[in-house]
């Protein structure tokens, strides 16, 4: 399992997962400055609002390549964009020639697997991850041009899956050798090092990022991040008709009972940058259950860096513990 030339750079094996809305370029440039990749949904930059992708991906570009030239010995992770390949996305043709036109690094495909989007990538030399929750799914993104997969398990945030990561790794493993990060409950370096053990090459995380400095993200869903745990997390369709995981105490103060909720309307399924969505249902935030690490709100470096020394920590702890057994 050797990882594409692109990942050499990454101080931890670590992609930031993109977080809709909450990822912006301020966030994208502070994680791999940190040394893990950053990325973020095209649909982020919601041109209607002002923001737009081409001068995005300018910033996020010019930055880190300044960077670089400053700190030719440690320089910045590579960034990631994710591209919703699913129909309602009507920008998807024209996001993916602005991704062409700045040679993105790594795609992130999600929703959808379509070989003309792997095929433009491809043309400017990127790396294409396609997030995937089942077995059935990652052969249909590889068997269609994907060179790596993310695996979306139980446990993780935003639209995750409900299968445990030993048994989705397991099974991927049995017939892929090629990029793999696991996304599943990934709050601490320790859980890195795990998602390695089981086969992975490394992780794939997001919510721990909403609690930093740098995060477009409100300041009480930064603060409930930090509050809760696991068992405030429930696994629901009903907000966007695919099942997610989302935060408890944002469902309540919605005035909904997060333990009785209902199932989705199908007609809602809409990832189009115009979608609307009941009033009740805009400050539902989504989470993964390992938001119980995340105590306080930092910057993206010092988040990094915790990782980085609970990644290490863990290994040297295992390579005793693992030493006792061997014969």
């Amino acid at each position: 399992m050797t990882l594409p030339a692109v990942f050499d750079t990454l101080r931890i094996p670590l992609i930031g997962s993109p977080l809709f809305i909450i990822s912006n370029p301020d966030l994208v440039i502070a994680q791999c400055k940190a040394g893990v990749i950053g990325s973020f949904p095209a649909l982020n930059a919601r041109e209607k609002e002002g923001n737009d992708l081409d001068e995005w991906l300018s910033r996020i570009t010019d930055t880190l390549a300044a960077h670089n030239e400053a700190n030719p010995d440690r320089p910045a992770a590579p960034f990631a964009v994710n591209q919703i390949v699913h129909r309602s996305n009507a920008r998807l043709e024209r996001d993916v020639e602005l991704c062409v036109k700045h040679k993105v690094p790594v795609w992130i495909t999600s929703l959808g697997a379509q070989e003309w989007v792997y095929e433009a990538a491809h043309s400017v030399g990127a790396v294409v991850l396609h997030d995937i929750i089942n077995d059935k799914f990652a052969h249909k993104a590889i068997e269609k041009g994907a060179d790596g997969l993310i695996a979306v398990a139980a446990g993780a945030g935003g639209h995750a899956g409900a299968l445990s990561p030993l048994a989705l790794i397991q099974e991927i493993r049995a017939w892929f050798d090629g990029p793999l990060f696991l996304s599943g409950a990934i709050g601490r370096g320790d859980s890195i090092l795990a998602a390695q053990a089981m086969g992975a090459d490394g992780g794939y995380a997001g919510s721990m990022f909403i609690a930093t400095e740098e995060a477009n993200a409100a300041d009480r869903y930064k603060e409930m991040i930090t509050e809760c745990g696991a068992s405030d997390i429930v696994y629901s369709d009903l907000f966007t008709g695919v099942w997610g995981n989302y935060l408890k105490p944002s469902i309540a103060a919605a005035g909904m009972d997060p333990d009785n909720l209902e199932r989705s309307d199908p007609s809602n399924m809409d990832f189009s940058e115009n979608r609307q969505k009941p009033k009740s249902w805009s400050t539902i935030w989504g989470s993964g259950q390992g938001i119980g690490a995340v105590k306080k709100v930092l910057p993206t470096a010092d988040l990094v860096d915790r990782l980085a020394d609970e990644y290490f920590a863990a290994a040297d702890r295992l390579t005793g513990q693992v030493a006792k057994y061997r014969r």
